[in-house]
């Protein structure tokens, strides 16, 4: 491999434009040698002052590049050392609090002290762990900088001696006395910091166990390689799906005339197929984001080393395509193979919800915990601090509303149909379900909006700033005003049929266009931060893109507009009788799905450029000390309870904590303006139970 190419492949994506310009140079170079007079043009003493002058140039370069490596080196090194210092006191206070627990709460009963003092003790020797794991992770990420950058200039300064060359070699001359001699490059406090780190984790947080210590710190290669096994099973079943997708597609349209509940079969095969759809474009976004240099791992505030990579995400979804394809085709065939038809959508369900939460320790355990654990911070968005993954997904699940109505629809479809396994009484119209349940889907329809509009306050409380969160909360509270003149407008329609005017039809097309382009407007500036005023080259766009090609946001930018407005055609041709419901939402729910995967490309891509520009390569944990006055507070409240009733009932349902990784601790402020139950509520989450 070419250095350019294991330098690209290697480097922090975060500090990109402080390392060496490598590229640049190398071109440098390149046009000297194209520039060069020929020498039987031109006298000796000519062609030596070209090359001296081009030598000034280049060395002038050089000591810019050198001068900007040594600086932010020095920054990475003295932040580093700073933040070993906070940790290894934490650290000693954590040892002494064991030895001898600072305790100010008088006569309160020792059991409830004892139990505070081993959670809060447990809880906070966990946070060391993961601070010093995420600590060692940047050391290395320093190291390798320092590596990376002390090689380019070996390798750029032996190709100058050898293109153009050299006499005495200046290149490398210029290499043993300016680049040997530079801080980055002699200071060794890095891997003074690295064995002190490794030492302190192995003796104050592992007892002694060296080996346990480094699984714990071990980072993976940089650069890894795919597994060739799993592209291997995911081509295999990519194709076995694809294949059996134009089975079911052409049994479906060979039994149509036979059929007569083809509808009852879309809605109950519908919404997983979505989401398989939806897990494949997901493995893509994290392939394109893993080779384009947009760090995801950061922004999603995932474990280094153990998370699922493109190639695993897209394995999962081809099983599942296979399992749904299966499935569909049994149900086709099912009079053939004397088999109740119903019971092949149950089965498919099932097996996805207990695959999502099956307990052991198998399966992609952590990544479905991971899900879950951000899915339980979205149901309860207004509790929870709201990151970057919490906001990120309840925005994929509006993108995914046909897949929770379906769901609706299945769970009604099985719990109202008592002969669904003799095929007797199937509810071909759709009216129980659908029609008849006339408040529920409307609400299951608001559900991922009301997540997304809740975490908005729960930012703007946070952060007490108005712009942007106030007006992302009024971007989702025009989809309840959708929503809720689209339901009205029916309503109208069934008890009125025979009057041509109806005020709520209009007053839900306008409330769709207003929020249609509301959305869109919100997608291209402040999401995908394009439209920036110091575009400069890339006209319309922003100063700095990551992906390659223009074109690709141009495109994105008519495509989403195109795909915000796709409602239009499909009331268009509904409302004229030209296609079924059913059939629409078909075909505009995967290209929702589509619209969603390009989104998350710039999504990322700006909230990567984000961290660029703070120069953020790894998590930043926290580790919040609970002192003795919170102690005491804590268990005063704890008493307080035991006067409420369901005693037993409220302490076996604890509220959870926060979860996740890299999230803020709550601080522990006590208004008196809140009731005993809310306090001690935001107590046990700032406790980080999990």
């Amino acid at each position: 491999m070419k250095f350019a190419e294991h330098l690209a492949a290697h480097i922090t994506p975060e500090w990109r434009k402080q390392y060496i310009s490598y590229e640049e140079m190398k071109e440098m170079l390149y046009a000297a040698v194209e520039q060069v007079p020929a020498p039987d043009q031109v006298d000796p003493d000519s062609l030596s002052r070209y090359y001296a002058k081009f030598d000034e140039k280049f060395f002038s370069f050089c000591d810019k590049e050198l001068a900007k490596i040594n600086t932010f080196y020095s920054e990475k090194l003295a932040e580093a050392t700073r933040k070993f210092a906070n940790l290894q006191s934490d650290l000693r206070e954590s040892q002494d609090d064991k030895i001898k627990p600072k305790d100010s709460s008088g006569n309160l009963k020792p059991v409830k002290r004892k139990i505070l003092r081993k959670n809060t003790t447990t809880r906070k020797t966990q946070e060391l762990k993961l601070a010093f794991s995420e600590f060692y992770l940047s050391l290395i990420l320093l190291q390798n900088y320092q590596n990376l950058n002390y090689t380019g200039f070996r390798k750029i300064m032996k190709k100058h001696d050898k293109l153009l060359g050299s006499e005495g070699g200046s290149g490398g001359r210029w290499r043993s006395e300016v680049v040997e001699n530079a801080h980055f490059y002699c200071n060794k406090d890095i891997d003074r910091l690295i064995s002190e780190t490794e030492a302190t984790v192995t003796q104050g947080l592992e007892g002694g166990d060296r080996q346990r210590a480094m699984k714990r710190l071990r980072v993976p290669p940089l650069g890894e390689q795919q597994s060739p096994w799993i592209t291997f099973k995911v081509g295999l079943f990519s194709g076995a799906f694809v294949v059996m997708l134009l089975a079911v597609i052409i049994t479906g349209i060979a039994h149509g005339d036979r059929n007569t509940d083809w509808r009852v079969m879309v809605r109950l095969y519908r919404g997983p197929l979505l989401l398989v759809i939806f897990l494949f474009l997901m493995g893509i976004n994290v392939y394109c984001w893993r080779s384009s240099g947009v760090n995801h791992v950061l922004i999603f505030e995932l474990d280094p080393r153990n998370h699922l990579t493109e190639q695993h995400i897209m394995e999962l979804a081809t099983v599942f395509g296979l399992v749904w394809a299966g499935s569909a085709l049994i149900f086709l065939y099912s009079e053939a193979l004397h088999i109740p038809p119903y019971i092949n959508p149950l089965i498919l369900a099932v097996l996805m919800i207990a695959f999502l939460f099956n307990p052991t320790k198998t399966l992609r355990h952590d990544a479905r915990f991971w899900v879950l654990r951000v899915a339980v911070r979205i149901l309860f968005a207004p509790f929870f601090y709201v990151g970057f993954a919490d906001f990120w997904l309840a925005d994929q699940l509006t993108s995914l509303v046909p897949a929770l109505l379906d769901f609706q629809y299945l769970v009604c479809f099985y719990l109202t149909n008592d002969q669904w396994m003799t095929n007797k009484t199937i509810d071909i119209d759709g009216s129980k379900c659908v029609e008849r349940v006339w408040l529920l889907r409307p609400f299951v329809a608001c559900l991922p909006a009301w997540f997304r509009f809740m975490q908005c306050l729960r930012r703007y409380r946070d952060s007490r700033e108005a712009f942007p969160h106030l007006a992302n909360a009024a971007k989702y509270a025009t989809t309840f005003f959708v929503i809720t003149f689209s339901f009205l407008n029916l309503q109208y329609a069934k008890k009125h049929p025979k009057e041509d005017s109806n005020v709520f039809f209009y007053l839900w097309i306008s409330a769709s266009v207003f929020s249609s382009l509301y959305s869109y407007v919100w997608d291209i500036k402040m999401d995908w931060g394009l439209f920036d005023r110091n575009a400069g080259e890339n006209r319309f766009l922003r100063e700095e893109i990551v992906y390659s090609s223009t074109a690709f946001y141009y495109i994105a930018i008519v495509e989403d507009f195109v795909l915000r407005f796709g409602w239009a055609l499909s009331m268009s041709l509904t409302e004229m009788g030209y296609v079924h419901g059913d059939l629409m939402v078909s075909i505009l729910s995967p290209l929702e799905v589509m619209r969603r995967f390009v989104w998350n490309f710039f999504r990322l891509e700006n909230e990567h450029l984000n961290n660029c520009g703070r120069f953020r390569a790894v998590r930043d944990i926290s580790v919040a000390p609970i002192d003795s006055s919170d102690q005491t507070q804590i268990l005063r409240l704890m008493d307080e309870r035991t006067m409420l009733p369901d005693l037993n009932r409220n302490r076996r349902n604890k509220v959870p904590g926060t979860g996740g990784i890299g999230k803020k601790i709550p601080n522990l402020t006590f208004q008196p303006s809140r009731s005993v139950d809310e306090q001690a509520s935001l107590i046990l989450a700032s406790l980080g139970t999990r």
